[in-house]
């Protein structure tokens, strides 16, 4: 679980949390169990996603995968543990009953049948079938937006947000996911394992579903700047000090990994 969780990487995920609940009024501290909570389903996902049964990938965040280090049943039972700890960790969370209630309940939409493993779920099924827009978009709403925009809900509800200022940026997070999805399947194109710590030209090999198998490399990183683009847009009616979030959609585009 800690070799997983612990090793090298973006966090994104909870950097987006403590920045919605600091947007709306909220403290740091606010969110930051929860954006632990987060990260520790992120890695659960990734832990399951790397499997044999499922992408069979030996590398990630630049080291040896869980199963390839510690043997496949160990990583089976570090994701689950992980995926429990998380939600362990919201119930501990110090902010009024109310929002906790709601955070949780956001979480847990965001990884079940109508978010992460369905997209997970629809990815895997999807591989070595004509690429329909239709579907590639569900799935990227699902496996990768459902977690992010989560993330900014999450922590826009304990920060105390107002009812459109959650929805305001559970809206933005749904847009910078969708972002950082197309730059993902580019950068799967585009880089060196080196580079991504992650392997590299994988999802041709598998023939998945991916932007730029359907709209090429500029068109796709063109989607993706639409999508930050938006993201920005819904921004309006939260205090983002700094352009933290501002600078969060941009990154999504323009990461290198």
């Amino acid at each position: 679980m800690r070799y997983s969780c612990l090793a090298p990487g973006k966090r994104l995920r909870p950097v987006l949390c403590l920045a919605a609940s600091v947007a709306v009024g909220g403290q740091i501290e606010d969110a930051l169990d929860a954006g632990c909570a987060i990260e520790m389903v992120h890695c659960f996902s990734l832990i399951h996603d790397d499997l044999p049964a499922l992408d069979d990938d030996d590398l990630r965040r630049g080291l040896p995968t869980c199963h390839v280090k510690y043997g496949e049943a160990i990583a089976i039972l570090a994701g689950d543990a992980l995926f429990s700890l998380a939600f362990h960790t919201m119930t501990g969370l110090t902010s009024p009953p109310e929002r906790v209630v709601k955070a949780i309940r956001s979480l847990t939409r965001a990884t079940g049948s109508d978010g992460l493993v369905a997209g997970e779920a629809m990815d895997l099924l999807s591989e070595g079938k004509p690429v329909e827009l239709e579907t590639l978009i569900a799935i990227h709403r699902m496996k990768t937006g459902a977690l992010i925009s989560a993330s900014c809900e999450i922590g826009a509800i304990l920060g105390g947000g107002s009812a459109s200022q959650i929805e305001a940026l559970r809206e933005y997070g749904e847009q910078i996911g969708l972002a950082f999805q197309i730059a993902d399947d580019l950068l799967n194109e585009t880089s060196t394992p080196e580079q991504l710590g992650k392997a590299a030209g994988s999802d041709r090999e598998r023939q998945k579903m991916t932007y730029p198998a359907l709209y090429g490399l500029e068109g796709s990183r063109n989607a993706a700047l639409r999508a930050a683009e938006r993201g920005i847009e819904c921004l309006q009616s939260v205090q983002d000090t700094g352009g933290i979030l501002e600078a969060l959609a941009r990154f999504s585009v323009e990461r290198l990994n």
